[in-house]
């Protein structure tokens, strides 16, 4: 049996900002100008982020992730709000002492990312921002029966997971199967796991910001990083116009949608998508 190497075999590090929360992390590959923050999706945790993606990003950035207040093995309680979660996701980078950092921030993460390029603009030099949607958007109010079902049950399992984030083709479900497969490669030192207060107030943020406010779309044109936007072609929880939306109202963005895949486009096609986004950021 060979040695565990890469993110799956990465410490889990501790670190307590300014407002008191003790922050659990993981940190690896390359130094360089700017390390990129991963910003996770809803109910995630560290080892939610799929190893094969992290280290491919990992051959040419310093990748940091981390659980947010509240969230799996970081303490305090799980706020109601995105903005709230922007200010503690600032704390954390504040806590690391980093300088300006890229955002890499995914379904939940992504709507974070965008408040903190409103709140600290300064912190940021790149945004990537995968299955997104501007705060105000129509028809985000809230999830499909059966995608809230699969995603926001007690326990989620294998099945609900294939069913939310990946389409229902044998290629996508093929490349599902092998994403939780590499999921549950870490064998020691694994998150703990999110509890039901982080499940629900997740998803009072999510309808929150979902809440139809036209006038509330003009926001993210004070965004003035350049930005790429991303999602699969067929993803049922942040549709894929939500996409061009975005785009359109950010100055300097521009959008890629991956084929014959939904929410976890950047897991089933984790190779190009890393690809991509070292070739943006860089």
């Amino acid at each position: 049996m060979t040695e565990a190497t890469g993110y799956i075999a990465t410490e889990t590090l501790r670190s307590t900002g300014h407002n008191g929360v003790t922050y659990a992390y993981r940190r690896l590959g390359l130094a360089g100008p700017r390390p990129i923050v991963l910003l996770q999706h809803f109910r995630g945790n560290l080892d939610n982020w799929d190893p094969a993606l992290i280290d491919a990003l990992a051959t040419a950035r310093d990748v940091i992730t981390f659980d947010n207040v509240g969230v799996a093995g970081s303490t305090g309680i799980t706020p109601t709000s995105v903005t709230e979660m922007a200010h503690d996701a600032i704390a954390f980078i504040d806590s690391l002492g980093l300088g300006t950092v890229d955002l890499l921030g995914f379904s939940i993460g992504s709507f974070i990312a965008q408040e903190i390029a409103l709140i600290r603009p300064a912190m940021l030099g790149k945004i990537v921002l995968a299955s997104a949607a501007p705060q105000g958007a129509p028809g985000m109010h809230g999830w499909a029966d059966d995608i809230i079902e699969a995603a926001g049950k007690p326990q989620v399992d294998a099945e609900g997971m294939l069913h939310s984030f990946f389409r229902d083709t044998s290629t996508s479900r093929e490349a599902g199967v092998a994403f939780l497969k590499r999921l549950g490669e870490r064998s020691i030192g694994r998150d703990e796991a999110t509890t039901w207060q982080t499940r629900n107030a997740q998803y009072d943020a999510v309808l929150k910001w979902g809440t139809p406010n036209v006038s509330l779309l003009q926001r993210v044109a004070a965004i003035t990083h350049s930005v790429l936007v991303a999602n699969g072609d067929d993803d049922r929880m942040i549709l894929p116009w939500y996409s061009y939306l975005l785009s359109s109202l950010i100055p300097d963005a521009v959008v890629k949608i991956y084929p014959d895949s939904a929410h976890g486009f950047l897991f089933q096609h984790h190779q190009e998508f890393a690809t991509d986004v070292l070739d943006f950021l860089s």
